[in-house]
């Protein structure tokens, strides 16, 4: 019996949200209006976010760069 109820509560929810997707509207971007403010603006902040990634990471390598030249070197002067 609990298997029947939960197929059906499945099929229901599927059909409410088949019947309400025309009510969820896409952004600009994913519209197809590229050329909007909007779109502009998404497109800024992803460089941004990506800008400040690329600048963390690059530093957490140049880092790890650093300690392993600096072992290096201090490993020469011993032998």
């Amino acid at each position: 019996m609990t298997t029947r109820l939960r197929h059906l509560g499945l099929f229901l929810t599927a059909v409410l949200f088949v019947h309400f997707a025309p009510a969820a509207h896409a952004c600009a971007t994913c519209f197809g209006k590229s050329d909007s403010k909007l779109a502009e603006g998404m497109n800024w902040g992803i460089l941004t976010l990506l800008f400040c990634i690329m600048g963390v990471l690059g530093a957490i390598s140049a880092f790890f760069i650093f300690i392993a030249r600096r072992a290096a070197s201090l490993e020469s002067n011993v032998r």
